[in-house]
């Protein structure tokens, strides 16, 4: 009988760890719906390409919605997410009005009425300290800061829906500063550091700041960002914080730019990333530093020019927050003269990491190992004492 009990708990026990490996297999590989992608480059311009930069949409149609992206280089960098109720709605550029960057409505998504929620990102400016404590405090010694509304854009580099921006100014000595979007159809996570998940519903951005010759030797950057939407832009941000670090080693949590709390919904916008950057091209463990960012606050008056913004929004609300890259300890840029960044811009839920299945199977392993082991013991010791007990005769 003892036998019989202890395989049937051996084969539940595998049964188990199928289960799991099945289960969580099915939720990693993705299978969610995929949205068809479309990229016209300035839309609805004949050649020659605009001058002072250049506009990409990207239309992500979905079974009964759409995402547009827009991404453009007049101004600041800008990319705006217009999400619709339909799956037939266009974006409507006035070239002229467009090009005088002071006409609101010069770009529009058609029909208006379709529209549930847009929010756009603004890159406005890049600031420079001398860390000379290296306390990576910011507070003084700020050098004059890189407007990037006044850089000198180069035309955009399409590659599926993938387009890389690069621009400098005349201040920015031997460098460049570039900016990629992606835009994804499908849920997945990208392959190179931090590895951020990503779905249907949201693009990546990976910023990147490569050869500039620094004012100090102990510099240290900061990213400027605008968060620009309608009655309820970005406004605050929340921290999701995790116990696994399989995909970012040691980062173990995920920052999240979000709507009023009375505002999230389903349907609201998110700007997310995790508090990491790099020191070389090709991401690795070593070479992450930690980021910091600042709390959002309103920002009316000093919002960086966008033609993208003034063509979109007649009365937008701006909220600005610092991203500073390094903390105390850390190396200073001189040391590689290179930083990147990533963040995501979505709708929805915000994606959010869980355990893979192989972590799954060795937790279930670890936890349930010791469990049999109990299991089995207890059984074997009620064999020995039956089997001791039946050796008395009995007493007459």
């Amino acid at each position: 009988m003892a036998p019989v009990r202890s395989c049937g708990a051996f084969y539940l026990y595998s049964f188990f760890l199928l289960l799991v490996s099945s289960e969580s297999q099915s939720v990693f590989r993705g299978e969610s719906f995929r949205r068809k992608l479309s990229v016209e480059l300035n839309p609805g311009r004949p050649a020659p390409p605009p001058p002072g930069g250049d506009l990409l949409h990207v239309r992500a149609v979905g079974l009964n919605d759409t995402l547009h992206f827009l991404f453009c280089s007049q101004g600041a960098p800008t990319l705006l997410l217009v999400h619709t109720n339909s799956s037939s709605s266009t974006v409507e550029v006035d070239w002229p009005q467009f090009l005088m960057r002071n006409v609101s409505g010069s770009l529009r998504v058609e029909p208006e009425s379709s529209i549930l929620q847009s929010n756009a990102i603004v890159f406005s400016r890049l600031l420079e300290y001398d860390d000379v404590n290296d306390t990576a405090n910011a507070t003084s010694d700020l050098f004059p800061p890189y407007d990037l509304q006044d850089f000198t854009w180069a035309p955009l580099n399409l590659s599926g829906a993938s387009a890389l921006l690069c621009g400098a100014a005349a201040t920015f000595a031997n460098g460049s500063l570039c900016l990629k979007l992606t835009v994804f159809d499908s849920e997945g996570r990208d392959q190179m550091l931090p590895r951020l998940l990503h779905s249907a519903n949201s693009s990546q951005l990976e910023v990147w700041l490569d050869g500039l010759l620094p004012r100090a030797s102990r510099s240290r950057f900061l990213l400027e960002l605008q968060a620009v939407g309608g009655a309820y832009p970005l406004s605050r941000v929340e921290v999701r914080r995790s116990i696994d670090d399989e995909f970012t080693p040691t980062i173990f949590k995920v920052l999240q730019w979000l709507p009023p709390l009375n505002r999230t919904s389903h349907g609201s916008g998110f700007l997310q990333w995790k508090p990491v950057s790099y020191r070389r091209s090709s991401p690795s463990v070593e070479e992450g530093s930690p980021t910091r960012s600042s709390l959002p606050r309103p920002q009316r008056g000093e919002e960086a020019f966008s033609a993208l913004i003034t063509a979109f929004y007649a009365e937008p609300e701006t909220f600005g927050m610092n991203v500073s890259f390094g903390i105390s300890g850390e190396p200073f840029y001189d040391r590689s003269r290179f930083l990147s960044w990533t963040v995501l811009l979505g709708v929805g839920t915000p994606p959010m990491d869980s355990f893979s299945p192989m972590v799954l199977i060795m937790m279930a392993v670890g936890l349930g190992t010791p469990m049999m082991l109990l299991v089995l013991g207890g059984v074997c010791i009620c064999v020995r004492k039956r089997a001791s007990a039946s050796n008395y005769e009995p007493i007459n």
